[in-house]
């Protein structure tokens, strides 16, 4: 069941076209990446989803109603956090959680608000004033401001972007908690591929304001068919470096590591070649393409239209 859909979305400002004439639906317990390059019009669209921007052109409806005319009831089962809002400076975090929780229709407030300390691991800073935060504890208080309602949908804009790799980790495995618990739907912002490769069920790729691509995150990484064969050379390192640049091959060299780029179903050829030429290797890797491929791929693609 569709729980979000959006028809030809178009927000200009003057003669900028920001979003131009974006369709795409979300599904009940589906996680979607929301992917592109810096400007490329995925901040408004979030921001026309809140309704905080009012769109040029466009509809927008959440639980088959129309967003503009069903505001108040919609936005009760929203959350949103973003790495590059603030929370007030000089409130005590678990007041911040407290007075977020009054535009909400919570019965019982302080159950709710200990709940939330407890899956975002606040209790240590919940007296804290905001302004003495880490940026990896503010992210941890704004995405539990987000989640107060208890939203069955989360739009997130880079949400882990402060978050060290350990706490990242647990925001992630909590965004699929949340989705397994309540089939909440959650739209997300990432430069992180990885992260955006391991929790979403589906990516939609926006560039100068129009939808490229609307895949699995999988799908979208087979598409690109050169993988990376990393070898450990530890003699005559120039001797494949030579053997690169004679056949055009993409390479890469870190210390006594060589990476080199091809099509699949060149590599054996390759291996073969490095045989002939008496060119030995102590390991061997070979690297599958990702979305990080896909992504570099088509902003390559892009600036060589230009």
């Amino acid at each position: 069941m569709n729980i979000l859909e959006v028809k030809n979305l178009t927000k200009k400002f003057r003669n900028v076209v920001a979003v131009d004439n974006v369709s795409f639906e979300l599904e009940e317990g589906e996680i979607l990446g929301l992917l592109g390059p810096n400007g490329a019009g995925k901040t408004t669209t979030i921001q026309m989803l809140l309704d905080v921007l009012i769109p040029t052109s466009g509809e927008i409806f959440y639980f088959g109603k129309d967003l503009k005319n069903n505001r108040e009831s919609i936005l009760e089962n929203i959350g949103f956090s973003s790495t590059y809002t603030h929370l007030p400076h000089y409130l005590a975090v678990r007041d911040c959680l407290k007075y977020t929780s009054y535009f909400f229709d919570i019965k019982d407030r302080k159950k709710r608000i200990k709940e939330i300390e407890e899956i975002f691991q606040l209790k240590e800073i919940s007296k804290k004033v905001t302004s003495s935060l880490s940026s990896g504890q503010m992210t941890r208080a704004n995405l539990a401001k987000a989640f107060i309602n208890f939203p069955k949908i989360l739009l997130l804009d880079e949400p882990t972007a402060s978050l060290d790799p350990e706490a990242a980790k647990e925001i992630r495995d909590l965004f699929t908690r949340e989705k397994e618990r309540f089939k909440t739907s959650i739209i997300i912002t990432s430069h992180n591929m990885a992260e955006i490769e391991e929790i979403c069920d589906r990516v939609l790729f926006i560039d100068h304001g129009k939808i490229i691509a609307d895949d699995s995150p999988g799908n979208l990484s087979k598409s690109i068919k050169i993988s990376h064969v990393e070898l450990l050379i530890q003699n005559n390192l120039e001797k494949i470096v030579g053997y690169c640049r004679k056949n055009n091959l993409k390479y890469k060299i870190e210390r006594k590591y060589i990476c080199i780029d091809l099509n699949e179903e060149k590599i054996a050829g390759l291996l073969d070649d490095l045989s002939k030429e008496g060119i030995r290797y102590d390991e061997i890797s070979i690297n599958k393409p990702t979305l990080e491929d896909y992504f570099l791929q088509v902003i390559g693609k892009k600036k060589n239209e230009i």
